[in-house]
């Protein structure tokens, strides 16, 4: 059963170390470290994308700042309460991590593969340019109880398939993860600068169950 859960959230990364490891909590004596990665897309702007690697998989005291690695595990997702309101916070939970020699030029160095439930009713919108966009919010179940919820969006015609999904809904998902960068206001006089993760779907089907 926890075989089945773990195939409905597949991710592989592949760039940059941008940062060095920074401690984010324990769990059973097994301490988990944030670090970023910036992956290349095919425009050659990248991604910043963070990871939470496990300090039994690699050694977190070194700084692997500009080194190039490959990562997979899954697309995770915890709220965090933060300004009275409840963040999703979103990283990539890593399995297994190697290090490359350099970056694969065309390699597939940015995939996700979800299967999951729609949790909120789509919105479709058009851009001033009349381009077509989707954002779904999708929940991955996991072991024990758990779900991920994974903003997604979609474009072009997938964003118009995608308005029609209901509420429960299953439906699979292959894209990539992307950011973005947004200024949050935080009061009259104070914005921050923040980042966003969502998947950028390129393939996507509706399951019957």
């Amino acid at each position: 059963m926890s075989d089945k859960i773990i195939e409905n959230n597949q991710v592989t990364i592949m760039g940059r170390v941008a940062s060095e490891f920074v401690y984010s909590h324990e769990v059973f004596g097994e301490g988990f470290y944030m670090v970023d990665v910036l992956v290349k897309r095919l425009s050659n702007s990248e991604d910043r994308i963070p990871l939470m690697v496990s300090e039994r998989l690699i050694d977190v005291t070194q700084d692997y700042t500009g080194e190039f690695i490959v990562a997979s595990g899954q697309f995770r997702s915890y709220n965090r309460h933060d300004e009275q309101k409840n963040r999703l916070i979103l990283s990539v939970f890593v399995r297994e991590i190697v290090f490359a020699q350099e970056e694969l030029d065309g390699a597939k160095t940015n995939t996700i593969f979800l299967d999951g439930y729609i949790c909120k009713e789509p919105v479709y919108r058009k851009t001033p340019l009349g381009r077509e966009i989707a954002d779904l919010l999708l929940a991955v179940n996991r072991p024990y109880g758990k779900s991920d919820y994974i903003p997604c969006i979609c474009w072009g015609r997938n964003a118009r398939f995608a308005a029609g999904f209901q509420v429960g809904e299953h439906v699979q998902i292959l894209g990539r993860i992307q950011s973005r960068e947004y200024v949050k206001k935080l009061s009259e006089t104070e914005t921050q600068k923040r980042v966003a993760y969502e998947v950028s779907v390129s393939k996507l089907e509706c399951m019957e169950d």
